[in-house]
């Protein structure tokens, strides 16, 4: 397809999505603008090393089990997570996040941990896999806010800080470390319990009731001539593969906006091999402001 053969094609996808009421589904290539690279998009470090099985963790990735299995686990993942905590903090919102706003979705349904949808102002949205900048205790469930733990890890270990900051920042906003065994972990501030990112690992499922609000947002879109609109993911686990699933089965018109193949390709009723924040601006240009 030539260059302007895809700009027209784009355009139309635009017009299709201009009046329609939306669910918006985003992934991670929403925020590669932002700086926060990721596992699947094409040029991505790790595209090549993608799992066998659809829906497993990409190679390096701790999963619950691995993190539930004892200390040294939990001081490996600290130590390569707060040295990412520094820089992945102080991502802005990009032209994605911003339209994404301005377009005002029925639902905007996120896999991102990174909390920069809702820094941008969008207003209804269900943060899929939760948000990094929170902590849970799995002990006494208390949730905290990073930035408190970040602190204290910061005063514990002195030597893991400015100096490392040209190091490798994985998607999910850890550090590429090699040695972390000299790393002090912080316990909970109220029962001394296991600390934990307030986001869903591999190998956790989704709450209940997060799948419940997104499935139902879909499906009012069958009876008002809606649309699901899929934003730089490319749907690899199930998590965000079923609600493309769900739609398509509905009859619900599903878009996938990506650079690289989705899981969802074949349901798709429109796709568009562009950037998001490109896309989505465009695409918030012909909509009217949110009341």
């Amino acid at each position: 397809m030539t260059v302007a053969a895809a700009e027209t094609a784009e355009q139309e996808v635009i017009g299709f999505l201009a009046e329609r009421p939306l669910v918006v589904l985003t992934g991670a290539g929403c925020s590669t603008d932002s700086g926060i690279p990721d596992y699947r998009g094409p040029g991505s470090r790790y595209a090549g090393q993608q799992p066998p099985l659809r829906g497993s963790s990409p190679p390096g990735v701790m999963t619950y089990q691995e993190f539930v299995s004892g200390p040294a686990a939990q001081q490996r993942y600290w130590a390569r997570s707060h040295v990412g905590w520094t820089r992945m903090r102080h991502a802005e919102p990009n032209t994605g996040h911003l339209a994404l706003a301005r377009i005002d979705p029925d639902l905007l349904i996120t896999q991102n941990v990174d909390g920069l949808h809702e820094r941008a102002g969008t207003r209804r949205m269900v943060a899929l896999h939760g948000r990094i900048a929170d902590v849970v205790c799995l002990d006494c469930r208390e949730v905290t806010p990073r930035g408190r733990l970040h602190d204290r890890l910061d005063a514990l270990n002195p030597t893991y800080g400015q100096d490392r900051l040209d190091l490798e920042v994985r998607p999910d906003g850890d550090v590429v470390l090699e040695r972390t065994d000299d790393f002090v972990v912080a316990g909970c501030e109220g029962c001394g319990g296991r600390l934990k990112p307030d986001v869903v690992f591999f190998g956790e499922n989704v709450p209940k009731a997060r799948v419940e609000r997104c499935y139902a947002a879909v499906d009012a879109l069958s009876h008002r001539g809606g649309a699901l609109l899929v934003a730089g993911s490319s749907l690899a686990v199930m998590s965000g593969f079923r609600f493309a699933r769900r739609a398509a089965k509905a009859g619900i018109p599903v878009v996938i906006v990506n650079r690289g193949a989705t899981r969802a390709d074949d349901l798709a009723a429109h796709r568009v091999e562009a950037g998001t924040s490109e896309f989505l601006a465009a695409l918030a240009a012909t909509r009217s402001a949110p009341a």
